[in-house]
């Protein structure tokens, strides 16, 4: 995160600003992802107009970043439209497509209108892999092809990789195939539930093994022995830390104008179609709870030796059953970084939860990843 962003962020929070909301625009995709939490049918997506006049009251609310995002962007008809608009409102635009449609017209129009970014899903640099994963053959060259065609353009591109079992063994084949592409890359060992609540997909999570084998890879963490230290238990700074920007500075409107802290935590706020988006933001009570939420109101990792270290999602541990209890997905990923398990996985292997004290002298703080974002998904 650059210096400028980091201080919108903190000026966002002292404000109370939403800096970056992700609309999604439908549902519908071309593709059929095998770890995809969406429903792709169509139940009544905003209009134009709907569209048109959530994004005039999202910039009269001061917001800086907008993320389209789907489904598939490009399967509205409108998209274009809802584009040019956007970029009249002066938001800095980030697209999340998987570029199977974008042709030199659309890729020309992109250019043109601005947009910041775009961000493109690549599961492996293998064809069998990458299209059994989307349900779609010959996908994995299609989006390559427009990779190229939109850096030819000179525009930005970031591949994104999930990581699941399928794919665990390619992600330096997309690491490779990224720098030969000249775009930037992210991965994320994350399969997230269905927002319906359907946790079957989590089977798709990569194993202990295979997490432990990517924390340990230099490439991504840089020094593996120091950034698979013991963590230090959480200090006073830390139990009144925020657990991420989803509520403060940041949420999500889907295309039904359901407003969700984050695309990953899908406790209803408020509906844009009967509210102001900035009544929401404002006086939402759900959004009053997670605003509240602090490391120290968390009975379970305030007391975990992972506290402070650990990547738990708030919208994780609200599909699991409780806001305010762990994310098991992240609880996994501490202990396949360090080797100590976290309170949550002591109960759930049927030991009592405790407090590991680290006896390392010195002992070593956990640094922050370099090639890793806020979110946990690592960058390249």
């Amino acid at each position: 995160m650059s210096v400028l962003m980091q201080e919108m962020g903190d000026r966002a929070l002292q404000l109370g600003v939403p800096l970056s909301v992700q609309v999604d625009l439908t549902y519908r995709c071309n593709e059929q992802c095998v770890h995809c939490y969406l429903d792709h049918e169509n139940h009544g997506e905003m209009t134009t107009a709907e569209i048109k006049h959530l994004l005039k009251e999202m910039a009269d609310a001061g917001v800086f970043i907008l993320t389209l995002s789907g489904g598939e962007i490009f399967m509205r008809r409108d998209f274009f439209e809802i584009l040019e608009y956007a970029r009249e409102l002066t938001f800095c635009i980030k697209l999340k497509t998987n570029a199977v449609m974008i042709r030199e017209h659309e890729a020309a129009r992109i250019r043109d209108l601005g947009v910041e970014s775009i961000q493109i899903s690549i599961y492996s640099h293998r064809p069998e892999v990458h299209d059994a994963i989307t349900k779609v053959r010959g996908s994995l060259r299609r989006s390559i092809n427009a990779i190229r065609f939109l850096k030819s353009q000179g525009l930005k591109v970031v591949i994104a990789n999930v990581l699941m079992t399928e794919n665990m063994d390619d992600y330096q084949g997309v690491r490779a195939l990224a720098e030969e592409l000249g775009a930037e890359s992210t991965l994320d060992p994350t399969v997230t539930p269905m927002m319906d609540g359907d946790r079957s997909i989590l089977k798709l999570n990569a194993g202990d093994s295979a997490l432990q084998k990517l924390f340990r890879d230099e490439a991504l963490v840089g020094d593996a022995e120091e950034f698979c230290a013991p963590p230090l238990p959480p200090d006073a700074d830390s139990m009144d830390s925020l657990p991420c920007s989803a509520g403060h500075t940041a949420c999500y409107v889907s295309p039904y104008g359901e407003f969700y802290p984050c695309v990953q935590f899908p406790l209803s706020c408020g509906n844009v179609r009967q509210q102001r988006f900035i009544d929401i933001w404002r006086d939402s009570e759900q959004l009053k709870e997670v605003r509240s939420i602090r490391l120290r109101n968390l009975s379970s990792c305030s007391q975990c030796v992972h506290g402070s270290t650990c990547t738990r999602c708030p919208g994780l541990a609200f599909m699991e059953g409780n806001m305010r209890g762990p994310s098991t997905a992240d609880c996994e990923k501490s202990f396949a970084r360090t080797g100590i398990p976290s309170n949550n996985l002591l109960a759930k292997r049927g030991s009592a939860p405790r407090l590991v004290q680290i006896q390392s002298s010195p002992a070593l703080p956990v640094p922050a990843m370099t090639n890793v974002t806020l979110s946990g998904s690592f960058t390249w």
